[in-house]
């Protein structure tokens, strides 16, 4: 029987490392990987022959032996706002949402890194769904790569997606080496050459790969906090119990050593009588009293099921204002794009829950009813 053939290599997930080790191993010399990084990523050319300046010969092997391919997109929705949504196809079964943000100058693309997601926060359409898989580093760079292209950017011109945020479906660092790999490709200057003050990855509170993220790769960090104190967030953010608050924050110093920015970034989703009150914001300041921070107020969006309601304006607007009077940079995000199903927590896509979460799941009793 003879030798299957290796299933060609997907160019889209290698970064400078990798595309250097597969020019090695066919013969090529290093710069050939720094032209194909350019033509794959700046370019965003997936057919060979369109390459020009690489040697026939070498691109009949890249023919043969690699691919640039994207998932396929399964529906394209734009809101009323302009944001924009895409369901990618990322295979048995399964497909993923990435979400455009169009702003005055430059635009933030919101990218997912694992099909569902394990964490399972109360607040969140996504940890709904159950989890299935990873994604590679092929799959999350693609949304970048895919999005460009369908945005109409080329690389002469001004730059349409300017931020990239790791906010979409999954937990970035509970898939760290996809995670990793991505960010080395979108930093790069041969490919999109993002700032790293303009890549944020956001998480629940994964101590280890924080302090990991730190050393091999730091860019702006986002923690979804949502509360003050370990008993409600063990509620609200299950993996609190796994990782709690003191350790949490002893990572985020931590991680300040060598960030880009010289703050922490806290989200904090707005939920009507769950952690909204005076006494919730005064407790937040005692968390991070010695802790550079930001927080960005998120005004909660419903989905069906969660048992939630979202905080009324004058609320935040009072939560909002004694962080603000105690010194803390904070902000109350605009929502966008809800009415397609694209705005923070309601990314679901299309998931074969591996996890089997929904047959698990009992009705959620609203914490409201809860703390009564």
């Amino acid at each position: 029987m003879l030798p299957a053939t290796p299933a060609p290599v997907n160019l889209l997930g290698l970064d400078a490392q990798g595309l250097a080790a597969l020019c090695a191993d066919w013969g090529e010399k290093p710069f050939r990987a720094r032209q194909l990084m350019r033509w794959v990523h700046q370019r965003g050319v997936a057919d060979f022959a369109e390459m020009t300046d690489l040697a026939k010969a070498f691109r009949a092997r890249l023919a043969e032996r690699a691919t640039v391919r994207a998932p396929a997109v399964l529906a394209d929705h734009v809101s009323a706002d302009g944001t924009r949504k895409w369901l990618l196809d990322v295979g048995q079964g399964n497909a993923v949402e990435s979400v455009f943000i169009p702003e005055a100058n430059r635009g933030t693309l919101c990218i997912s890194t694992q099909a569902g997601c394990a964490v399972n926060c109360l607040f969140c359409s996504t940890g709904k769904q159950g989890f299935s898989r990873n994604l590679d580093a092929a799959e999350i760079v693609a949304q970048l790569w895919w999005a460009n292209r369908a945005l109409g950017a080329s690389p002469d011109g001004e730059r349409i997606i300017g931020n990239v945020v790791f906010m979409g479906m999954g937990e970035p660092l509970q898939n760290y080496s996809a995670t990793l790999t991505a960010l080395r490709i979108l930093l790069d200057d041969d490919a999109y050459g993002l700032s790293r003050r303009r890549v944020t990855v956001s998480t629940s509170g994964v101590v280890p790969m924080i302090d990991r993220l730190r050393n091999d790769c730091p860019v702006a960090l986002a923690v979804s906090l949502h509360a003050p104190d370990d008993a409600l967030r063990n509620e609200l953010v299950p993996l609190n119990r796994k990782y709690p608050l003191a350790e949490l924050m002893a990572a985020c110093r931590g991680y300040l050593e060598r960030a880009p920015r010289d703050f922490i970034t806290f989200e904090y989703v707005m939920l009507d009588g769950v952690n909204d009150t005076d006494a919730h914001a005064r407790a937040l300041l005692a968390l991070v009293d010695d802790l550079p921070c930001k927080f960005n107020l998120i005004p909660f969006n419903p989905f069906p099921g969660s048992g939630l309601r979202r905080s009324p304006g004058d609320r935040i607007r009072r939560f909002a204002q004694i962080l603000i009077d105690a010194g803390i940079v904070t902000t109350i995000r605009r929502t966008r794009g809800d009415d397609i199903d694209a705005a923070c927590g309601q990314l679901a896509g299309e998931v074969q829950d591996r996890t089997r979460l929904k047959e698990r799941s009992r009705r959620v009793v609203p914490l409201m009813e809860v703390r009564g």
